[in-house]
């Protein structure tokens, strides 16, 4: 077997701003490599990632070199395997389901977008971030949750804070302690949540973990809530923002969206494949293994790079376009395997809902240029701001 190549020359500032020209060389020349800034071997092929993902009995999550178990203050059901992982995972699935998709949140999703899109200005220039993006999957996360007492600018502080933690490789300490007050305010809001659920259930997570017959300990229900506020909310938004960009800046594309509705949802899905909102996942090798002939010793930290495995020559044609007419290929912005994202339906839903409606009231919006729009991350990315013109 071959000894994995060392890249010495690839900082974290190279990967925040733009990775993916890095990562078509790391395809190209060597596909498993070991990153020395951070050290940590990065997996950039298609097929390389599914099987490392797929295999937890070879590559385990449970890697606690990574920052997010600091950045979390628990061993989270993301860092867990078999059994132990279900369990938790399971726990609170049934708001998850497709059928609690139609019964309950579509409905919850109509009329939340529509109160961000009816408060939105016309004929002006305004960043969708902010007022758009950002709060409409915080309030959508905080019903789905079960906290809904939390303020949208919490939810999106508490989320950005924790994303913070999780990608901090540099393990500076102001990130994390910034993640140790948030903390503290998220602990509150459960608690208080957590009594009022007790007394009057409902189809949520936190009612439905609280009020399980043999619920899993109180200290893996904050943490699966913090997962989910950590990644519940950057997805949805970022995917947003990334669809928005991807059509204003094709408009063919855009057309075809507008004159059939089948084409919504190929645009979300096209979206999180070009810029996938999380690009990395860790991963920890159990045994002594290898992959494209390059030795993996047990115990060598993995990152698994789903937005290099998105832009895979060997799987898609052109992968650095935004095409929503591209055939029809599994993306793995979502992941794959035991770990896969489990609120994947719900963003799906969020996007299909609030994209038409946009569009009904603004037919002609427009980006200011598309130099303006300022992309960044390393573990999750997308876009910093989008200003938009509001035309009807």
């Amino acid at each position: 077997m071959r000894a994995i190549p060392i890249d010495s020359s690839t900082q974290m500032k190279h990967l925040t701003e733009d990775p993916y020209p890095i990562y078509k060389r790391y395809r190209a020349e060597s596909p498993v490599v070991h990153v020395a800034s951070i050290d940590r071997t990065f997996i950039t092929k298609y097929e390389d990632c599914r099987y490392v993902k797929n295999n937890p009995d070879i590559f385990s999550s449970k890697d606690s070199s990574a920052p997010m178990e600091r950045a979390f203050q628990a061993q989270t059901l993301m860092k867990k395997d078999g059994d132990e992982h279900q369990s938790e995972r399971n726990a609170m699935a049934m708001a998850y389901t497709p059928k609690s998709i139609v019964d309950v949140w579509q409905s919850v999703h109509v009329e939340i977008a529509e109160e961000f899109v009816d408060r939105l200005p016309q004929n002006e220039t305004i960043d969708l971030f902010p007022v758009l993006a950002g709060p409409y999957a915080a309030r959508c996360l905080a019903k789905l949750l079960g906290i809904s007492n939390a303020s949208d600018n919490k939810m999106e502080y508490w989320s950005q804070t924790l994303m913070d933690g999780a990608g901090n490789y540099g393990r500076l300490d102001s990130i994390f302690e910034r993640c140790d007050i948030a903390h503290k305010e998220m602990n509150s809001c459960i608690e208080e949540n957590t009594k009022e659920l007790l007394r009057n259930p409902q189809m949520n997570a936190l009612s439905l973990m609280v009020n399980a017959e043999n619920p899993i300990p109180n200290s893996q229900i904050a943490a699966n809530i913090k997962v989910a506020i950590g990644g519940g909310i950057n997805e949805p938004r970022d995917a947003l923002l990334i669809v928005l960009y991807g059509l204003l800046t094709n408009p063919e594309q855009l057309d075809a969206a507008k004159n059939d509705n089948s084409y919504w949802a190929k645009a979300i899905e096209e979206a999180v494949r070009w810029v996938a909102p999380i690009q990395v996942s860790p991963r920890i090798a159990a045994i002594d293994t290898e992959i494209r002939g390059y030795e993996i010793k047990k115990g060598a930290t993995i990152n698994t790079i789903q937005a290099s495995a998105n832009h895979d020559e060997d799987v898609f044609e052109e992968a650095d376009k935004f095409d929503i007419f591209r055939d029809k290929k599994p993306h793995q912005a979502f992941g794959n395997g035991p770990h896969f994202c489990q609120g994947m339906h719900v963003a799906r839903t969020m996007l299909i809902t609030i994209l038409p409606m946009l569009f009904q009231r603004f037919p002609n919006m427009q980006l200011t240029s598309e130099q303006d729009v300022r992309w960044s991350g390393f573990v999750f990315r997308g876009p910093l701001n989008l200003p938009i013109i509001l035309k009807n």
